[in-house]
C-alpha cells in the first residue's frame, strides 16, 4: 500500500492523463489487500476491487510488481485457474499484438506455436483492433485459455514479482526462480551457491631453452586461462603452441619441448676433406665445418660453413675443381669442337675451330688450355663472303636485308617499284657464298591494261601517258543513235593492271517482255535482241477463240508497244433455255454458252424428247444441233362400237400420257374385262379394251325345252354359280366407276357417260 500511496503524489509515473492517474491511484489505495499466491518460480498478485485497460494493468503491474504475468507452463495454468476468483471480465496477461505479432511484453519475445493456449475459434481478431489477452478463470468452458480483446476494455491485472535479479548468480550461471526465492544454474567451469568458483587446472612450468606467458581470466590456472609457450634462438617447439584451461580442470593438449634446429647432413667433398665440430648434436644448431682440397684442384665455394638458427648452412658445400682456362665461345657462324681431360676447357683440354658455309676463319685453327689456365693463343672469328654492291631501278625502291654485314653472304635485296609500274625480273635477289647474287638486278615497266576494242555500234576514245593501254591510260566509249549504253562511260586502267570497270555494250532500246495471250499464240521478229527497238510481234488465238485487240505490235525508239497487247475471247453461242416439260443441264469451260460449252436435255415423266439429247457450242459460235423438244406421249386410239360404250378424259391431248378411258355395255349385255383404261408413260394402256357378251337367261331357256326335268337342277347350280360371278364381277366394275368420277383421281379430270344408263338389275 505505501507504494500505491506514493506513486498518487506523482500520477504521470503511471504514463497516463491526471484523470486515469487519480482513479488508479483511488483504486490502488482502496483495495483490499491484495491476495498474494506462490508457485513455481515466482510469486502471483490480483486485485478483487477495480478493472482497468490493457495499458493501465500494466502500468499498475510494473509500479508495484515486475510485470503483467506471463505463463510458463499448463501446471502454471491449471494453478491460476484453481486459486484465482472467477470475475465477469476474466484478467489480463502480459500478451499483446506488436507489428501484427503476439508478443510476450517483459521478454519481448515472440508467442511460439508449441507455447499457444488460445480457446476454441480464437484468436478472432473481430474489427482487426483485438490486440491483447485476457485469460479466462473458472469459465464453463476453455477454463485456463486466452481470447485476444480490444486493448480499452477493463479487466483485472493479474501480475507476478520475479525474485531474481541481474546480478544474481555471479553473472557466471542462469537464475532459475522458486517458490520465494532462485537457485543457480551454474555455466560450466563455474561451482558455488553463486557460481563465484572457478574450476583449476594443474599449474604449468616453462620449457628448457624456452618461456611460458599465461592469461588468467579467473585466477591463476583456471577455467578460460591460456598458456603460450615460446623456444630461444636456434631452438624449436616440439608441441602444441597454446594450451586452454577447459571447465574440465584439463588443459587442452601436454606441454610442449624445445629441441635444438637441424641442419641437412654434409658428406665430405670429391677430390677435398671435411672436418666439423658439433656443440649441440651432429650438424645441430651452431655446428661448424671446413672444406679443403688435394694438389691441383682448388676450392670453389666457401672454406667454413656454420649451421644457423634457421636449420640452414651459411651457404652452400663448395667444389674441388681442376684449373680452368677462360671458357671460349663457339665463333659466330663457326663450329667449336674441344677434347677435356678434367672438365671443360681445363688443364690439357685441346679446342679446333671451323666456320659456315659462306664464311671463312681470321685466326688460329686450334688453341690448348696450359698449367697456368692460358690458351696458347687468341680465338679466332669467322667472316661473310661479300657480293658487289646493288642500285635502285628507275621508277622502283631497293630494300636490302645484311645479316652479316652490307651486301655479304645471306644479304637479301628486294625490288619494288611504284605504284602503276611492275617489275620485270626477280623480285629478290640472295647473296651466295660464292659471293655471287643469284640473278640480275630487274627493272620497273608500266602495268598494262587489257587492249579495249570499240564496241559494237558504238566508238572508243583514249589517252595514254606511258603507252598504249597501260597505267593511267583512260578510254571513254559512245553509242551510235538509236542505241544506249549498258555500263560506264569512261574507263581508266589501274595499278593492278585493271580497268576500273568492264568495257560496256550498246544495246538496243527494250520494250516489255511480252506474253503468249492465254489461248493464243505469239509470234515476233527480233533484230537486235528479244523485244527490242524494232520488234514486231504478231498475235494468233486457238481454235474457238477470237482476238480482242491490234493483230500486231512493234517496239518504238522509245522503248514502248504501238498498242496494248489484245486477249483471246472464247466464242459465244446463243443463250439456250429449258424446254417446256423439260429440263436444262450446262457445262461451260470458257463462261456461260462459250466455246466448249455442253448441254444437255431431258424431259418430264411421259414426254420424250424430240431432238438430240446433247447440244455443244462449236468454234464457230453455233451450237451442235437445233434444241429438242419435249412432246407428250401418246397411246394407240380406242374406238368403241355398240354394244360397248366409251368416255375419255384427255388432259394433254387425244389419247396422250395421262389419258383415261372409262368402258360400259348397253343394256342386255354385260362388260367383259376392265372397266377403266389408262395411258402409261411407256405409251402402252394399262390394260386390254373390254368386250360386250350378251346375258345368257334366253339361251337357257332353249337348252331346257331339249332337256328333260331330269336337267333342272344341274341348270340351276349353273345359272346360280353364273349370277355370283356376275354379280361379283358388277360390284367391281362399280368401284372402279367410283373411283374414275372422284375428283382426287391421278389427273384430275373426270368423263361421264353419255347416250347409257347404268343398269341395276343383272
Amino acid at each position: 500500500m505505501g507504494s500505491a500511496v506514493g506513486l498518487c503524489s506523482s500520477p504521470r509515473a503511471w504514463g497516463c492523463d491526471w484523470n486515469i492517474a487519480r482513479l488508479l491511484c483511488f483504486a490502488a489505495i482502496s483495495w483490499v489487500l491484495m491476495t498474494q499466491m506462490e508457485v513455481g518460480a515466482w510469486t502471483y498478485h490480483y486485485g478483487d476491487k477495480s478493472d482497468y485497460s490493457w495499458e493501465v494493468a500494466r502500468n499498475f503491474c510494473r509500479s508495484f510488481y515486475t510485470d503483467l504475468v506471463a505463463i510458463q507452463n499448463q501446471r502454471e495454468i491449471a494453478y491460476l485457474n484453481s486459486v484465482l476468483p472467477h470475475h465477469r471480465t476474466y484478467y489480463w496477461i502480459g500478451i499483446r499484438k506488436i507489428n501484427n505479432v503476439w508478443t510476450w511484453v517483459g521478454t519481448s519475445k515472440a508467442l511460439t506455436k508449441e507455447a499457444e493456449n488460445w480457446a476454441s475459434r480464437e484468436p478472432n481478431n473481430k474489427g482487426r483492433n483485438q490486440d491483447c489477452v485476457e485469460m479466462y478463470i473458472k469459465r464453463d468452458n476453455d477454463a485456463g485459455r486466452w481470447n485476444d480483446e480490444r486493448c480499452q476494455k477493463k479487466k483485472r491485472a493479474l501480475c507476478y514479482q520475479a525474485s531474481c535479479q541481474s546480478s544474481s548468480c555471479s553473472q557466471r550461471g542462469d537464475c532459475v526462480e522458486t517458490i520465494g526465492n532462485y537457485t543457480c544454474d551454474c555455466y560450466p567451469g563455474f561451482y558455488g551457491l553463486e557460481c563465484e568458483h572457478a574450476v583449476k587446472c594443474p599449474a604449468l612450468a616453462a620449457p628448457g631453452r624456452g618461456g611460458l606467458n599465461c592469461t588468467h581470466w579467473h585466477g591463476d590456472f583456471t577455467y578460460n586461462s591460456s598458456c603460450a609457450f615460446s623456444c630461444e634462438t636456434g631452438f624449436v617447439r616440439n608441441g602444441s603452441e597454446t594450451l586452454e584451461c577447459t571447465a574440465l580442470g584439463q588443459w587442452t593438449g601436454l606441454p610442449p619441448l624445445c629441441e635444438a634446429i637441424k641442419c641437412p647432413m654434409l658428406d665430405s667433398l670429391s677430390r677435398g676433406q671435411l672436418n666439423c665440430s658439433h656443440w649441440h648434436g651432429d650438424f645441430m644448431y651452431n655446428s661448424t665445418c671446413s672444406f679443403s682440397c688435394e694438389t691441383g684442384f682448388v676450392r670453389i665455394g666457401s672454406e667454413t660453413l656454420e649451421c644457423t638458427a634457421l636449420g640452414q648452412w651459411t651457404g652452400s658445400p663448395p667444389l674441388c675443381e681442376a684449373l680452368k682456362c677462360p671458357v671460349l665461345a663457339t665463333p659466330g657462324r663457326g663450329q667449336l669442337n674441344c677434347t677435356n681431360w678434367h672438365g671443360d676447357f681445363t688443364y690439357n683440354s685441346t679446342c679446333a675451330f671451323s666456320c659456315e658455309t659462306g664464311f671463312v676463319r681470321n685466326g688460329s685453327e686450334t688453341l690448348e688450355c696450359t698449367a697456368l689456365g692460358q690458351w696458347t693463343g687468341h680465338p679466332p672469328h669467322c667472316e661473310a663472303v661479300k657480293c658487289p654492291v646493288l642500285d635502285s631501278p628507275d621508277r622502283g625502291q631497293l630494300n636490302c636485308t645484311h645479316r652479316h654485314g652490307d651486301f655479304t653472304y645471306n644479304s637479301t635485296c628486294a625490288f619494288s617499284c611504284e605504284t602503276g609500274f611492275v617489275r620485270n625480273g626477280s623480285e629478290t635477289l640472295e647473296c651466295t657464298a660464292l659471293g655471287q647474287w643469284t640473278g640480275h638486278p630487274p627493272r620497273c615497266e608500266a602495268v598494262k591494261c587489257p587492249v579495249l576494242d570499240s564496241p559494237d555500234r558504238g566508238q572508243l576514245n583514249c589517252t595514254h601517258r606511258h603507252g598504249d593501254f597501260t597505267y593511267n591510260s583512260t578510254c571513254a566509249f559512245s553509242c551510235e543513235m538509236g542505241f544506249v549504253r549498258n555500263g560506264s562511260e569512261t574507263l581508266e586502267c589501274t595499278a593492278l593492271g585493271q580497268w576500273t570497270g568492264h568495257p560496256p555494250r550498246c544495246e538496243a532500246v527494250k520494250c516489255p517482255v511480252l506474253d503468249s495471250p492465254d489461248r493464243g499464240q505469239l509470234n515476233c521478229t527480233h533484230r537486235h535482241g528479244d523485244f527490242t527497238y524494232n520488234s514486231t510481234c504478231a498475235f494468233s488465238c486457238e481454235t474457238g477463240f477470237v482476238r480482242n485487240g491490234s493483230e500486231t505490235l512493234e517496239c518504238t525508239a522509245l522503248g514502248q508497244w504501238t498498242e496494248h497487247p489484245p486477249r483471246c475471247e472464247a466464242v459465244k453461242c446463243p443463250v439456250l433455255d429449258s424446254p417446256g416439260r423439260g429440263q436444262l443441264k450446262c457445262t461451260h469451260w470458257h463462261g456461260d454458252f462459250t466455246y466448249n460449252s455442253t448441254c444437255a436435255f431431258s424431259c418430264e415423266t411421259g414426254f420424250v424428247r424430240n431432238g438430240s439429247e446433247m447440244l455443244e457450242c462449236t468454234a464457230l459460235g453455233q451450237w451442235s444441233d437445233h434444241p429438242p423438244l419435249c412432246e407428250v406421249m401418246r397411246c394407240p386410239k380406242l374406238r368403241g362400237l355398240e354394244p360397248i360404250l366409251m368416255n375419255c378424259s384427255h388432259p394433254l391431248g387425244s389419247f396422250s400420257y395421262g389419258s383415261v378411258c372409262r368402258f360400259r355395255c348397253t343394256q342386255g349385255y354385260f362388260l367383259n374385262g376392265t372397266s377403266r383404261v389408262r395411258c402409261q408413260p411407256d405409251a402402252h394402256w394399262s390394260d386390254k379394251m373390254p368386250t360386250c357378251q350378251e346375258e345368257a337367261a334366253p339361251y337357257f331357256k332353249q337348252v331346257l325345252l331339249y332337256m328333260g326335268g331330269g336337267a333342272v337342277a344341274l341348270v340351276a347350280l349353273l345359272l346360280t354359280g353364273m349370277l355370283i360371278a356376275l354379280l361379283i364381277k358388277r360390284l367391281s366394275d362399280k368401284e372402279e366407276e367410283k373411283t374414275l368420277l372422284n375428283p382426287t383421281s391421278d389427273l384430275g379430270v373426270t368423263g361421264v357417260f353419255t347416250n347409257a344408263t347404268f343398269d341395276s338389275n343383272l
